[in-house]
């Protein structure tokens, strides 16, 4: 294959590449449907409103507790039906707020039922309207549920039982190390449990415990357990559907892999699973809720979907406490966005949940390597510039190489034109000619296409990383690019890259092929417009690298006399 050729065919595999890009990126950045977004505004202060919820949702049926064979001691023991009308008592909502997170937890259950994130809005022009992630809205169910099951019909601290609160206001006070919110329930036979949220300024974890206090006659048998449901909506197939191409639903850790639930295959194919060291949770684009259960701990995991929903529980082992005795159990959920950081300090494995696709092995580096030089700077748009400058010395003998053999064809263009004038009724023969010209003056011609080749898979993961990364979520740059994450609002970025593009071809032997000239010349055009609606990051990082570019060929031209 002919320099001209192998050339032509890289560019349109780019091209094709960009093309496939562009409409993930449209769907992934296309505006939130109604439905997905946050549906109360905020207070008249400036403050989070109030998470707005419906009435507590009858949830389904509990996870199966570890069986042993039933005691004969415990069958006179109040039954799971005594405690379940619980369920229609009177429903009290506490207030719990920290810097960054707004919740509601309900006594019924003693759950959180809704989720504000008030430190990021639904869209960048309206900061009053924050992400919801956990709701009982019908339309958009996403709950996150707790308890303990008890052993052959004993009464149990299930999320049916109604416990009961010394406020219905939490805050976490200003220069404080954390906020406790306790929750207590007593049975008829004497089983106090005291159920204990944990907060800590900055973070999404929050540690869950529960301390069982048996005060009855009889040993209590008991199981820590969670499980999570979620409406699930099928993701249209549509350009404009950001649910197309950004997965939305079940995932699970089981201490060495990491699985995405396909929903679909759960009513034919349930998730069944015994794990230690694992977690379980529902993903959507940049944000999570997941619950981890005590890592030391065997788990048994089950996933299943029915009437629109899936649901992923998980139960840990059951424990004898003896009367006048206590124990202990515990558990940690996450609620909020993708931060990789607190992600790999909450649970292993769980940054996974960041998704970068197949390309995981070199955007997870390229994102190190932003974060790294974001907190330096504190800018995401000049952190780009400096990255793709640091990449660009990575790869720079590999650009000098490339730039020194389309310098050396740039010199040979007129006794390549001449051999096409000469041999121009027979191609075959005036590729041969060329390939001894090339063989004589000791150039590659291939060697041109080396740094194509090697941006394609850092432009693909460079995306991936702009796509996943809520850390570039919204971010601004300078002057009018407020937002790095979606496309220039007056196209001046792909205008400016369009520019470079065709600047960096003047600098290049244009190809032998009158219509491959002509198709390189329209590529500035295309690109442009095809880069009109990616985001201004990924813009800005392929601007930057053409300017580069141009810099160092200009350099090489200017050095072997090949003006």
């Amino acid at each position: 294959m002919t320099t001209d050729n192998l050339r032509i065919f890289l560019w349109v595999g780019l091209l094709m590449l960009v093309w496939l890009t562009v409409q993930t990126w449209t769907t992934t950045f296309a505006p939130k449907p109604v439905t997905a977004a946050a549906s109360n505004t905020g207070a008249p202060d400036g403050t989070a409103a109030t998470p707005a919820t419906a009435a507590p949702l009858a949830p389904p049926s509990l996870p199966a507790l570890p069986g042993t064979s039933p005691s004969a001691a415990t069958a006179a023991l109040t039954t799971l039906a005594d405690v379940a009308p619980a369920v229609a008592a009177p429903s009290t909502r506490i207030q719990v707020r920290t810097d960054v997170l707004d919740l509601v937890i309900d006594t019924v259950g003693g759950n959180i039922v809704a989720t504000l994130l008030p430190a990021y809005p639904v869209h960048k022009d309206e900061p009053d309207v924050p992400v919801e992630l956990l709701s009982t809205k019908p339309e958009r169910l996403f709950v996150l549920q707790g308890g303990l099951r008890a052993a052959d019909g004993q009464p149990e601290a299930n999320h049916l039982a109604t416990f009961t609160s010394p406020t219905t206001s939490f805050t976490l006070a200003p220069g404080a190390s954390e906020l406790k919110v306790p929750l207590t329930w007593t049975s008829p036979t004497g089983i106090v449990v005291t159920k204990t949220y944990t907060l800590r300024p900055g973070g999404y974890e929050i540690d869950l415990d529960y301390t069982v206090q048996n005060n009855s006659a009889l040993p209590y048998e008991t199981a820590e357990y969670l499980q999570m449901q979620r409406l699930f909506t099928p993701p249209n197939q549509s350009m404009f559907d950001v649910e197309t191409y950004s997965f939305n639903g079940p995932v699970a850790y089981d201490g060495n892999k990491y699985s995405k639930l396909d929903v679909e295959d759960l009513p034919t194919t349930p998730f069944t699973q015994t794990v230690v060291q694992g977690w379980f949770g529902a993903i959507q684009h940049h944000f999570l809720a997941a619950a981890i259960p005590p890592a030391a701990e065997s788990w048994i995991y089950n996933g299943s979907f029915a009437d629109g929903k899936f649901l992923v529980s998980a139960i840990g082992p059951r424990q004898s406490i003896a009367p006048a005795s206590s124990a202990q159990f515990s558990a940690k959920l996450f609620i909020g966005p993708k931060l990789q950081d607190q992600l790999e300090a909450t649970a292993p494995g769980l940054e996974l949940t960041v998704d970068y696709g197949r390309l995981t092995l070199l955007a997870q580096p390229m994102f190190w390597l932003l974060d790294n030089v974001h907190n330096l700077v504190h800018n995401w748009g000049l952190t780009i510039i400096l990255v793709t400058l640091l990449i660009k010395l990575v790869f720079y003998k590999l650009s000098e190489t490339s730039g020194r053999s389309m310098a050396g064809m740039r010199k040979l263009q007129p006794r390549m034109k001449a051999l096409q004038e000469r041999y121009k009724d027979d191609r075959q023969a005036m590729s041969t000619a060329l390939m001894e010209l090339y063989k004589k003056e000791k150039i590659n011609p291939a060697a041109g296409c080396l740094p194509m080749l090697v941006q394609i898979p850092f432009f693909i993961a460079f995306y991936w990383v702009l796509l996943e990364s809520v850390e570039m979520r919204q971010a601004p740059f300078a002057l009018w690019i407020t937002d790095l994450s979606s496309k220039d609002p007056f196209f001046i970025l792909p205008l400016l890259m369009g520019a470079a593009m065709f600047f960096q071809q003047k600098l290049n032997p244009p190809p032998p092929d009158p219509v491959q000239a002509k198709m390189m010349q329209i590529m500035p055009i295309v690109f442009t417009g095809f880069f009109a609606f990616f985001p201004a990051g990924l813009v800005l990082y392929w601007l930057t690298n053409s300017v580069l570019s141009i810099a160092q060929q200009w350099r090489i031209n200017k050095v072997l006399g090949a003006d």
